[in-house]
This record gives structure tokens, C-alpha cells and sequence, in this order.
């Protein structure tokens, strides 16, 4: 008699959902870090040289297998690098140099799988079911009572509205990309993160660096939040849950994020959570939710 795989498939359920759970709060911990490093002893480069420098150390046996030109990958992994490598990096920073981590969620990974659902819409001829349809319904409410919940002398700039959306079309790029290019999980995230470390580096005698006058503390705190764990640790335990729980379980717990960074922002950066914030942040949570398509019948 074969053994009852019952309790085997709760083990892996299990792990799945801490996986996945852990993703959250670390995407939710990088946004609070990055505003926490707007002004403080680091600069952007600095800060994007331990997001992607870290892993691109660790990550070097894998990258040194593949070669930086893997063939037939080119130019996927240039739609890649623009969209999540070192270019993304800066553009998100300037934008939350004038935004508060808890609007930083809403549009930034809040936002983000309604731009994959619209490049898939526009370019690919994808057509998202009902499901889909309400899910970026809401994620755009959201979006629009954090406009409308921010308007006047002391809400956002036009600069959060306009910076922070286009970073999630450009990962948004990077996802249709990294789909199509052929690429494993740990190969396009060591190809990303070494070449965005090449790009940092060549702009290092241009840009200069705040390392040898920024606080030993805040170094520290900045390596662990950009490198190891948003920059390597997410990236094992996604797939991680993505093999327990399937890509759209695993995906339906993003919805956390945007109520995760507007919490963080809160308690350690006492950050005023407003009422319409914290809805939009709800609500965004819940389209994302709808969005990948888990509540849909099979």
C-alpha cells in the first residue's frame, strides 16, 4: 500500500505559505529601507550597489555558467536590466525621495500587476477573465482615492504619481521579458544583478560614493534589507513558494504588500497613516488579490 501523501501535502502547503508570507514582509521591509535611506549617510548608488552587488557575489557561480551573453536571451535581458536591474533602482528612489513608504505601496507593488495586465492586454492578446477584470478595477480605485485622498498643499507631488507608476510598467517589462527569455529564476537574477553591479560601478567615477562617511549602522542595515534580503533571500523563498503552492497561489499573497509597507511606514518611520491611505492601501490589496486570478472557477 502506497503512504498517505495527505500529510506530505500539508507540509509543503505549510512551507509554502511561510515562504510566500516572508516575501511579503520583506518586499514590505525594502520599501520602508529605501525611504529610510532617502537622506540618510548613503547615497542612491551606494544603495543600489549592495541591492544588486551582494547577490551578484553570491549568485557568481551561477552567472559565470550562463556567461553575460547567454544565447538567445540578449534581448530579453535588456528589457530585464531596464526593468528591475540598476535603472529601475534609481528611478524608485527618486520617486520615494517625495513619497511615504505607505503611498510607495500602493503605487509601486500595488500597481504592478495592473501594468503586467496591460501589457499582456495591449501587446500580447492576453484576455483576463472576470476575475482579472475586477481585480485591476480595484487596484486602479485604489490608486485614485490615494490621488484624491492626497490632493493640496501637504499631499503628494505630481513626481509620486508620475515616477512610481512608470517604475511598475517597467517591471512589469521586465516580467513579459524574463517569461519569454528562457531564463531559470536564479540565472535572470544573477544576469540582472551583475550587470547592474557593472552599471553601478562605471558610474561610481562620475557619481561618487558615500561609503567611507556613512554610519558602520546604517551600512549594515542597508545590506541586509537591499542585499541579502530583497536582493537574494526573496528570491529563494518565491521559488520556494511557488514550487509548494503553484505561481498563482504564491502570487495571490502579494496582495499583503501595499497594507504591510503602509503598517511599516507607520510604526518605524512614524509616517501619518490617513484614513484614505490606509483604504487605498485595502483596497489595492484586494485587487491584487483578484488579479491573479485565484478566486476564478476552473
Amino acid at each position: 500500500m502506497s503512504a498517505n501523501p495527505a500529510p506530505l501535502d500539508n507540509r509543503r502547503s505549510v512551507l509554502g505559505a511561510i515562504s510566500a508570507l516572508s516575501v511579503v514582509l520583506i518586499w514590505a521591509t525594502w520599501l520602508v529601507s529605501t525611504r529610510h535611506g532617502v537622506g540618510a549617510g548613503l547615497g542612491p548608488l551606494d544603495l543600489s550597489l549592495l541591492r544588486y552587488g551582494i547577490p551578484a557575489l553570491v549568485l557568481t557561480p551561477v552567472w559565470w555558467r550562463t556567461g553575460l551573453f547567454p544565447k538567445g536571451a540578449n534581448s530579453a535581458l535588456v528589457l530585464m536590466i531596464l526593468g528591475s536591474g540598476a535603472p529601475f533602482f534609481q528611478l524608485v528612489f527618486f520617486g520615494m525621495r517625495h513619497t511615504p513608504a505607505s503611498a510607495a505601496g500602493v503605487l509601486l507593488p500595488g500597481l504592478m500587476p495592473l501594468a503586467v495586465a496591460l501589457i499582456g492586454m495591449i501587446f500580447l492578446g492576453e484576455r483576463p477573465d472576470i476575475w482579472r477584470k475586477l481585480g485591476m478595477a480595484a487596484i486602479f480605485a485604489g490608486g485614485a482615492l490615494l490621488l484624491f485622498g492626497n490632493l493640496g498643499d501637504d499631499g503628494l507631488s505630481w513626481i509620486s504619481f508620475a515616477i512610481l507608476p512608470f517604475g511598475a510598467v517597467l517591471w512589469a517589462v521586465y516580467t513579459h521579458a524574463f517569461r519569454r527569455s528562457g531564463l531559470t529564476a536564479f540565472e535572470g537574477a544573477a544576469l540582472i544583478c551583475v550587470w547592474s553591479t557593472i552599471l553601478n560601478l562605471a558610474a561610481l567615477p562620475f557619481v561618487g560614493t558615500r561609503f567611507l562617511t556613512a554610519p558602520v549602522s546604517e551600512i549594515a542595515l542597508q545590506s541586509l534589507t537591499q542585499g541579502l534580503l530583497s536582493g537574494l533571500v526573496s528570491t529563494l523563498l518565491y521559488g520556494t513558494a511557488v514550487r509548494a503552492l503553484g505561481g498563482t497561489q504564491a502570487a495571490a499573497y502579494t496582495a499583503i504588500t501595499p497594507v504591510a509597507a503602509a503598517l511599516g511606514g507607520a510604526v518605524v518611520l512614524s509616517e501619518p497613516l490617513g484614513l484614505p491611505t490606509l483604504i487605498a492601501a485595502l483596497i489595492t490589496g484586494i485587487g491584487v488579490l483578484l488579479s491573479t486570478g485565484v478566486l476564478r472557477k476552473r
